[in-house]
C-alpha cells in the first residue's frame, strides 16, 4: 500500500525480519504436509468405512469422492449464550455445503468455558489454559485428515484463539471462522455498573445484583459490551478470516443465516484447492491488522497475550514493543462499552466494522493489500452486509451514524490506541489507557501487597484501601495459578476511584476485556512466582504506574531483599489436571502458552 503509515510499514518490516526463520520452517512443514495428504482414493477402504459410516445421505457422495468435504470444529454448548446458536448448525451446514457439491461432517468438538461463569470463582484458574486445551483438540478432530477444509465455529474469550492455534497446524487447508453473533441489548451498561458499584458498597442486595444481571444477559448470543469474544470477533474481520461483515449481526436473523450460507458456501469453493489456505491467510500483515483493529477499537487487553500465541502457530514472533509502537499511531475510533456507554449492537448500527475498516484503510493504517478468504485485498470488509430483496448484499459504509461511538481517522477520540507498555525495576507490564482519564495516567503512591483478589475486597470493606495506593495482586501470573482474570476487583477499585482517591492495580494476572476506568498495569513479567520483582513488594512500598512516560516503578531498594515464598498450588475444580501446563508456561509476552512451548514453537 503506497500511502501506508511509516511507523506501521517499519514494525511490520521488523517482524517480517524477526520471524524469518521460525516462518519459514512453519511454510515448509505446511508445503510438506499439502504434499503428503492422502487422496482418499488411495486410503484403505477399512479408514474409509469408518469415517463414512455415520455420513447418512452423504455417505454415497463421500464414498465416490464426488466434492471436497468439509469439516467443522465446532465449540457449540448451550451453557454460553455465544454458542448455544451452534447447536443446530451443523445440520444448516450439511445442506449449504451440498447446495456447492460438497458434503461437511463434524470433525469435533472443544471445549468451551464461559469466564463470565467462572469469574471470581476458582474455575476461572482454568481459563487462560484452556486456550492451549482447545488447540490440542482442534488438533485430534483435525488429525483424521479427511477434510479439504475448515469450519470453525467459536466466539468466546479462548476459543477463538485456540480454534486458530490449532488450526494453523493444518495450515495447508483452507478455513473459515463462523460467529453466531450477540444478543439484543439488555439494560444500559450504566444501569449495569451502576448496580455493581453499590453492591460492593453495600447499598444493595444480591437480589437486585442478580436482577441487573439478568437484565443484561438474557438470551442466546455473544455478551454485548466490547471485552475478549467481540474484540475476537473484530479481529477475524481485520485479518480476512471472516465472509465480509459478518461479525456483529445478531443470531435467528435472516441476515445471520444467509451469512452462515455464504461462509459455507466459499469454503467449498476454497476446499481442495491450493488457494487461500490458512496458512497464507494468517501472514505478518494480517497479525499487524489484529493489533490495528485492537488499539482502533479499544479492545480487550486479554489479546495483549492472545495475538503472541496466535502468531506464534504460525511461525510469526511479535512483542509488547511491536503493539506498543503501533499504539503510537493507530488512533481511537471507537468507543464501546465499557469505554463508551454504547454496546456492540450500537457499535454495528453506527456502521460498525465496515466503516472502521475503511477508515484505516483510507488513512494508511492498515494494510490492505493482505490475502482474505473472500478476495485479494481487504477492500470487502469496508462494507457491511444487508438482507435486502431476499438477498444478501453489501452495503458501502460512508460514514458514522453516531459520533459518540464511531469517529473518523483524522477527528478520533484519542490520538493513539491506547495500549501502553510499562517497563521499569518492577517489570514490563501492560496499560490500557483507552479507559482511563488522562489526569489517572500516572500514579504514585504506596503499596498495599495482595496474594488473593479475595483479600484486596476484604480490605476494601474493612476500609483499608480508602486512600492513595497501589493495590499490588501478585503471584496471579501463568505458573502461580494460570493466570486468572481478577476481573471481580473492578467494582470495589471502581469505587474508589469514584471517591476521589488516586488508585491503581498492579498484577501478573489479567483484567480482562472489562478493563475499566482504574489505572492498571497488568500481566506483569517476569510474574512474581519463583523470584520476579513483584515478589519482593512489601507494603508502604512508593509505587510509580505512568503510562505518560511508561513507568512501572518502585523507589524501595529490592537487591537485598528476599523474594515472598511461592503459595501453595490449590486442588479441587479440576486444577490439578493443568497442572503441567502451568509448569511449562511461558511469560504472558510470549502468549503464556505451555503447548508452544512442548512443541518447540
Amino acid at each position: 500500500m503506497s500511502n501506508l503509515n511509516p511507523v506501521i510499514e517499519r514494525v511490520t518490516k521488523r517482524i517480517i525480519e524477526r520471524s524469518q526463520s521460525s516462518r519459514d520452517t512453519f511454510l515448509e512443514l505446511m508445503k510438506r504436509e499439502a504434499d503428503r495428504l492422502p487422496e482418499r482414493s488411495q486410503v484403505s477402504c477399512s479408514v474409509l468405512a469408518h469415517a463414512f459410516a455415520g455420513a447418512q445421505e452423504d455417505q454415497e457422495a463421500l464414498k465416490n469422492n464426488r466434492g471436497p468435504n468439509i469439516g467443522i470444529v465446532t465449540a457449540y454448548n448451550d451453557m454460553l449464550s455465544a454458542h448455544q446458536p451452534y447447536g443446530r448448525y451443523p445440520e444448516r451446514m450439511k445442506i449449504y455445503a451440498r447446495e456447492k457439491g460438497a458434503t461437511a461432517q463434524v470433525a469435533g468438538g472443544t471445549p468451551a468455558m464461559c469466564d463470565g461463569v467462572t469469574q471470581g470463582e476458582d474455575g476461572m484458574e482454568l481459563s487462560l489454559f484452556s486456550r492451549d486445551n482447545i488447540a490440542m483438540a482442534t488438533g485430534v478432530a483435525l488429525s483424521h485428515q479427511m477434510y479439504d477444509g475448515v469450519a470453525c465455529l467459536g466466539i468466546c474469550d479462548k476459543i477463538v484463539p485456540g480454534l486458530l492455534m490449532g488450526a494453523l497446524r493444518f495450515g495447508h487447508l483452507p478455513a473459515v471462522f463462523v460467529p453466531s453473533g450477540p444478543m439484543p441489548s439488555g439494560i444500559s451498561n450504566k444501569q449495569k455498573q451502576e448496580t455493581r458499584q453499590k453492591y460492593a458498597s453495600g447499598e444493595v442486595g444480591r437480589d437486585a445484583l442478580l436482577e441487573s444481571e439478568l437484565a443484561s444477559y438474557h438470551s442466546p448470543g455473544t455478551c454485548t459490551f466490547y471485552g475478549t469474544a467481540n474484540s475476537n470477533q473484530m479481529m477475524m474481520e481485520m485479518m480476512g478470516l471472516h465472509v465480509p461483515g459478518a461479525a456483529f449481526v445478531q443470531p435467528g436473523t435472516k441476515l445471520r443465516q444467509a451469512l452462515d450460507r455464504a461462509a459455507v458456501h466459499r469454503l467449498a469453493e476454497l476446499s481442495g484447492t491450493a488457494e487461500r489456505t490458512l496458512a497464507q491467510v494468517v501472514d505478518e500483515k494480517a497479525i499487524v491488522n489484529a493489533v490495528i483493529g485492537l488499539l482502533a477499537t479499544g479492545g480487550s487487553t486479554n489479546h495483549a497475550i492472545h495475538i503472541p500465541a496466535m502468531a506464534r502457530a504460525a511461525g510469526i514472533i511479535i512483542d509488547w514493543s511491536d503493539m506498543a509502537e503501533l499504539s503510537s499511531v493507530v488512533p481511537l475510533l471507537a468507543r464501546v462499552y465499557p469505554n463508551g456507554s454504547g454496546d456492540v449492537n450500537q457499535f454495528h448500527q453506527a456502521g460498525g466494522m465496515g466503516y472502521v475498516i475503511s477508515e484505516l484503510l483510507d488513512a494508511g493504517l492498515a494494510h490492505g493489500d493482505i490475502l482474505t478468504v473472500w478476495e485479494d485485498g481487504l477492500d470487502a470488509y469496508r462494507a457491511e452486509p444487508v438482507w435486502e430483496d431476499e438477498a444478501l448484499q453489501w452495503m458501502r459504509v460512508e460514514e458514522s451514524q453516531d459520533d459518540t461511538m464511531l469517529r473518523p481517522a483524522d477527528a478520533p477520540f484519542q490520538q493513539d490506541g491506547g495500549m501502553r507498555l510499562l517497563t521499569g525495576n518492577l517489570g514490563r507490564a501492560c496499560f490500557k489507557s483507552s479507559a482511563v482519564a488522562k489526569d489517572r495516567w500516572t500514579i504514585t503512591a504506596p503499596a498495599r501487597v495482595f496474594q488473593t483478589q479475595e483479600a484486596v475486597k476484604e480490605a476494601f470493606q474493612k476500609g483499608e484501601l480508602n486512600r492513595d495506593v497501589v493495590v499490588v495482586v501478585r503471584f496471579q501470573g501463568p505458573r502461580a495459578n494460570g493466570m486468572p482474570e481478577l476481573h471481580g476487583l473492578t467494582p470495589s477499585l471502581g469505587v474508589l476511584h469514584d471517591q476521589g482517591y488516586r488508585i491503581a492495580l498492579v498484577t501478573d494476572g489479567r483484567m480482562s476485556g472489562a478493563s475499566g476506568k482504574v489505572p492498571s498495569a497488568i500481566h506483569c513479567s517476569p510474574e512474581a512466582m519463583d523470584g520476579g520483582p513483584l515478589s519482593l513488594l512489601e507494603d508502604g512500598d512508593v509505587v510509580t504506574v505512568c503510562a505518560e512516560t511508561g513507568t512501572l516503578h518502585t523507589d524501595a531498594d529490592l537487591s537485598a531483599r528476599t523474594p515472598a515464598p511461592n503459595p501453595p498450588q490449590e486442588w479441587g475444580v479440576g486444577r490439578e489436571l493443568f497442572r503441567m501446563m502451568q509448569a511449562q508456561a511461558d511469560d504472558a509476552e510470549k502468549g503464556a502458552s505451555a503447548m508452544l512451548v512442548a512443541a518447540g514453537l
